[in-house]
């Protein structure tokens, strides 16, 4: 990889890092500089400006971290049941990625970004909708298999799913961890109902 690529690379990782602490709109240009150590220029060399940075952050930086452990666990899995509940359970027990205090870097960009941008509602919307997409995918082929009822509307389990992620990453930030262990139980009981 160029020395160009690893710069470029550096910047998103470091503003991914800033913005997730401290959110998009306060982690300016030079916050994201001091901390990779880049100069002006080289940052001004990868990104117009820092919308520019924050697009290729969501597409470079979060869509593919993402997509790893909130769409492929489901693409091909059986039990939905199962394989839903432990997808939930890695992303809220077990992920090293993310923080309680911080809540979810995408939960959180749309939160503060949705409203105000409509290319950062775009590219969020984009992460969302595969994120369901993959969802229901997973509850058809468990409709298909018999591993859930014919009855159950695969939009409205992937509609929950995620609405409750999105809720209790934003409660998980004042409530603290615990809160977790009872949305994760709750959500067992839920996904049991689909069988």
């Amino acid at each position: 990889m160029s020395k160009a690529a690893n710069t470029r690379i550096e910047i998103l990782g470091k503003a991914f890092g800033l913005v997730y602490r401290n959110g998009f709109q306060a982690t300016s240009v030079d916050d994201i500089i001091a901390t990779t150590k880049v100069t002006k220029g080289a940052f001004f060399y990868h990104f117009k400006n820092k919308e520019d940075m924050g697009l290729a952050m969501i597409q470079e930086v979060m869509y593919p971290g993402m997509h790893q452990v909130m769409v492929e666990p489901l693409i091909n899995a059986e039990n939905p049941v199962a394989e839903i509940y432990s997808m939930m359970k890695h992303l809220l027990i077990q992920s090293p990625l993310f923080d309680v205090k911080y809540g979810c870097p995408a939960v959180n960009l749309i939160e503060e970004m949705s409203p105000l941008n409509e290319s950062y509602k775009t590219a969020l919307l984009k992460l969302v909708q595969e994120w369901q997409l993959a969802i229901e995918k997973c509850v058809r082929n468990g409709k298909a298999n018999g591993a859930v009822r014919q009855d159950v509307d695969p939009k409205q389990v992937a509609y929950f799913v995620t609405a409750g992620y999105n809720g209790i990453r934003s409660m998980g930030k004042v409530l603290g961890p615990g809160c977790y262990k009872v949305y994760l139980q709750e959500l067992k009981k839920y996904l049991g109902q689909l069988r």
